[in-house]
């Protein structure tokens, strides 16, 4: 491993350099001592070695002398080393004690020196045995005193152990004897120009980890250089020894351990353990200190917590170890780290795991700390640790690190537990498994804690995750069985079944058979016991009353409130927050809707699967694709082959339109096969999305049949309501591009009647839109009018609608030969659009621009005179020094509104402040638009 001499690092010069000049005041007549000291693996017997040759060529003898533990008992076993065979030497009748032996070898020294100059190189003096020892320190004080053409170099290694050192060579010796040298450890780029020498095509990667677990040591690095061989071999360093042949790099790192000495081993391995245990995602001993850790390796290998915090310092500057961004002394590579455990039976490791876990606990080290040690033991059988593990998962899930939360959970379940205990931790283990990768596991975890005893609320916890992960895999009918069955025995607790019909009414949305025949029970009790049917319950009752086209926003919006009003049962609570939240979005309510779904997702517990938690994420997308924030929906969602497609692949896929993302609208919509995806209410609007895909594409026929069939299944589901998918009306324009006006008409016809049920701006102006585009003439075009007077009117929230329509009134006005009156409506379309970062809008109504005469689009508007009503009110009260929260208060607006309200009036206005507005509104306003009548709300 000593490597050829071009091979040598530049720390090694200095002290060839040395050992060179002694040479030359050796062959001039006076010699003298260079000791060379060093820590193990930074190569002094390299460096030795390579003196002693160039000695050789300038003529010197050379008498070398290796030191080695086996010779400590042999008197004088170095020096004859040195001086080879020694006539009488040993022999009972030829020598005496020990001053005699001496100085018969020291007579065979001098014989040698006066036939040539001499290098005696003694490599690990401190090896040697305590005669010869003792027989080199005084050749040293004769070598001085005599001036003899001897140089004697020795090395010795010099690191800093846990156990306390014997005194060095040169500690009996004065400083003006002796010429000594300290070789450093490698850096890094020392290191690196080593690894190229010897494999000059390594890539920068490749040799940054060789540079890594080398850690600063000649040894270690080219032990491991021998293991890996070229490059191609392994394209990575490997993190395991197992991994090397032939092994050479752990044999080094086993070296290093020994020639520390058992206290320093103990503390290395101690360490190493503890390195493993901070493996992992996140979490862990944020400015763990040296001295810290020293406390706690000492107590764990019974050592002097000072010279253990000494030997980690002493080895994060060697190189050995490096502090990670959490300030903890790491070792260099996961390499060296599973080197320094090779040989360490797995009992023994998990013991020390255990061991470490129990320690930094009492010491009060952070829970994750002390989690991730148990990882890796065996189980402990006490209570303290699945406590641990699983306050671990909570801190993990709190920073949505679901993975480790899972592993922590995972491991808890080894140790024994009550089965109270476990049934409630096989529930959240279950949970968690399906709500990621391991779904099938997760459904047995929780089938396990459905058996087990327990808690009655503890129990429908379990049957409601359940039944979500059931429902979520197509199985809703086994789902909703799941928790009739519990239901049954569930005599006496009234709330309790509340929540399980809650939840069986919300997953039966999965298939449209179940979901009819759990309404319609649903119905009847409450019409039979309406005091077993709960607020939550009620409200799903409300939902299903508006999808089926049977009550308006208003009464609904009503009953809604009052049953919120009601007093909260903690456990019914986000079926009553996400139905309302749901039916609020529906009515045009978007800040309340809003509101409602920011409380319930507050109130998830995310170590729990619940049904109403997707619906809330699923009311939040709803609420921004209402309001034409194609930015605040989700990325594109992942395409599996095994999983039909979601509301969030519907909202993508509109959005996608919207923002004339052509290619990837086109590659998401034929994404899924759909005759393969399992019925549900998510289909029905992915089948919409895709329409609406297939119209923008210039596919009428496509989108016909796409419209058509969302509806078929809508109508078997018995939602007849345009709140959700205003099918009707999109099929209406594509039979009408089609050449079939009647059909056109007879479903947008339909669509205004159930849209007039309803009532909310949105679902009336849409549908007064799609007749009048089919009517034409003059009722088309009053139509058209109509629902533009209505969207205006209705404000925040019915924006893309507005354009819409206004679009459609100036087609029908250049129809109708009012050609100015088409371009203003058609020029304000354009600019709204622009406002919405809606691009396929903006094209539409420039489109329909150039079609009415106008050879190019006017400046969009800017100054106080583009500002809208709403703008202009919020943008005087900013002025006046409100803040965005008052006004919000003010005006009954969410403060996110009044945001991107006031975001507008900058941008309109040409400024960056909010100390600008004053002046650029014009001074002063007046009291009337300073403090403005609130709207009427719905009660």
């Amino acid at each position: 491993m000593s490597g050829p001499q071009g091979d040598q690092p530049r720390e090694h010069g200095e002290a060839a350099a040395a050992l060179a000049a002694g040479a030359a005041r050796a062959r001039s007549g006076a010699g003298g001592l260079v000791l060379l000291r060093g820590a193990t693996g930074t190569g002094r017997t390299t460096v030795l070695e390579a003196a002693a040759k160039a000695a050789a060529d300038h003529g010197m003898r050379v008498l070398r002398a290796r030191c080695a533990p086996g010779d400590a008992t042999v008197p004088f076993a170095a020096v004859l080393q040195l001086l080879g065979p020694v006539q009488w030497f040993g022999q009972p009748e030829g020598t005496g004690g020990e001053r005699e032996q001496a100085a018969l070898l020291w007579r065979v020294l001098r014989g040698y020196a006066d036939e040539s100059p001499l290098l005696i190189a003694v490599d690990d003096v401190h090896l040697a045995d305590a005669p010869s020892y003792r027989w080199l320190v005084e050749s040293a004080r004769h070598v001085d005193r005599l001036r003899l053409p001897i140089l004697l170099a020795v090395t010795e290694r010099s690191q800093y152990d846990v156990d306390p050192p014997a005194p060095g060579f040169t500690h009996s010796l004065s400083p003006a004897l002796v010429h000594t040298h300290t070789l450093a450890p490698l850096t890094a780029d020392s290191a690196a120009e080593l690894v190229r020498t010897r494999f000059p095509a390594a890539t920068e990667a490749w040799a940054d980890g060789c540079v890594r677990a080398g850690a600063g040591s000649p040894m270690l690095l080219r032990a491991l250089l021998d293991d890996l061989g070229e490059p191609g071999r392994h394209p990575t360093v490997p993190e395991t020894s197992a991994a090397l042949y032939p092994g050479a790099y752990p044999a080094a790192v086993s070296w290093w351990l020994d020639s520390a000495g058992p206290g320093t081993a103990e503390v290395a391995r101690a360490l190493a353990a503890l390195d493993e245990g901070w493996d992992g995602r996140a979490g862990g001993d944020p400015g763990c200190s040296a001295e810290a850790l020293g406390g706690l390796l000492a107590e764990l290998a019974g050592a002097d917590p000072a010279r253990v915090t000494g030997w980690l310092t002493a080895m994060t500057g060697l190189g050995m170890l490096r502090a990670d961004p959490d300030g903890r002394p790491r070792y260099a590579h996961p390499l060296l780290r599973d080197a320094v455990l090779t040989g360490v039976p797995a009992a023994r490791r998990r013991a020390a795991h255990r061991q470490a876990a129990e320690t930094m606990l009492h010491r009060g080290a952070p829970t994750e700390t002390v989690a991730r040690q148990l990882l890796l033991s065996g189980p402990v059988g006490d209570l303290w640790a699945p406590g641990v593990l699983q306050d671990a998962a909570a801190l993990a899930l709190r920073d949505g690190r679901a993975e480790d939360a899972v592993d922590f959970l995972r491991r808890a379940l080894d140790e024994p537990l009550p089965d109270e205990r476990r049934q409630r931790l096989l529930t959240e283990l279950g949970s968690l498994e399906c709500a990621g990768p391991g779904a099938a596991s997760g459904i047995s975890r929780l089938t396990e804690a459905l058996r087990l005893p327990g808690a009655p609320q503890d129990r429908v916890r379990a049957a409601v995750a359940l039944g979500t992960a059931l429902a979520g895999r197509g199985k809703t009918r086994a789902a909703v069985e799941v928790l009739r069955t519990l239901n049954g025995q569930l005599a006496g607790r009234p709330d309790l079944a509340g929540l399980l019909h809650s939840a069986s009414a919300l997953l039966s949305d999965q298939d449209q058979t179940v979901r009819r025949e759990v309404y319609r029970w649903l119905c009847d009790t409450a019409e039979r016991s309406p005091e077993l049917v709960g607020p939550a319950a009620r409200a799903l009752l409300v939902r299903y009353s508006a999808t089926a086209g049977l009550t308006s926003a208003d009464d609904a919006m009503k009953q809604l409130r009052a049953l919120l009003a009601e007093p909260a049962d903690p456990l019914t609570e986000p079926f009553l927050l996400g139905t309302a939240a749901a039916v609020a979005q529906w009515a045009d309510e978007l800040d309340e809707a809003d509101r409602l779904v920011d409380r319930g997702l507050a109130g998830q517990r995310p170590d729990l699967l619940h049904p109403m938690h997707e619906a809330l994420l699923n009311v939040r997308a709803d609420i921004a694709a209402a309001r034409g924030e194609y930015g605040r929906l989700p990325a594109e969602p992942p395409v599996t082959a095994d999983a039909g497609p979601a509301n969030a692949h519907a909202h993508t896929l509109i959005a996608l339109v919207e923002l004339g993302r052509t290619a990837e609208a086109r590659r998401l919509a034929d994404g899924f096969d759909l005759h393969a995806a399992p019925d549900s209410w998510e289909l029905n609007r992915f089948l919409y999305a895709r329409g609406v895909q297939r119209a923008a594409a210039d596919d009428p026929a496509g989108a016909l049949h796409d419209f058509l069939e969302c509806g078929r299944r809508q109508s078997a589901r018995e939602v007849v309501s345009p709140v959700v998918t205003p099918w009707r009306s999109a099929a209406a324009e594509c039979r009408l591009a089609l050449g079939s006006p009647r059909e056109a008409l007879a479903l947008a016809e339909e669509e205004l009647r159930l849209a007039r049920v309803w009532g909310t701006p949105r679902t009336v102006g849409r549908a007064l839109r799609a007749l009048g585009t089919v009517t034409g003439g003059r009722r088309g075009l009053q139509l058209a009018e109509d629902a533009v007077r209505l969207l205006r009117d209705a404000g925040i929230g019915t924006e893309p609608e507005l354009v819409a329509a206004l679009i459609a009134q100036g087609r029908q006005l250049t129809a109708a030969g009012d050609r100015a009156r088409a371009r203003d409506g058609l020029r304000e379309a354009v600019e709204r659009a622009e406002r919405l970062r809606a691009p396929r809008l903006h094209a539409l109504a420039e489109a329909a621009l150039r079609e009415g005469g106008a050879r190019r689009m006017s400046a969009a508007r800017t100054g106080s005179g583009a500002l809208t009503g709403s703008e202009r009110r919020i943008a005087q009260l900013a002025a006046d020094g409100r803040t965005n929260t008052e006004i919000a208060a003010l005006l009954h607006l969410a403060r996110r509104t009044v945001e991107t309200h006031l975001t507008n009036v900058y941008k309109k206005l040409g400024i960056r402040r909010r100390g600008e507005l004053r002046e650029a509104l014009g001074g002063p306003a007046c009291a009337g638009a300073l403090i403005p009548t609130p709207r009427a709300r719905r009660p």
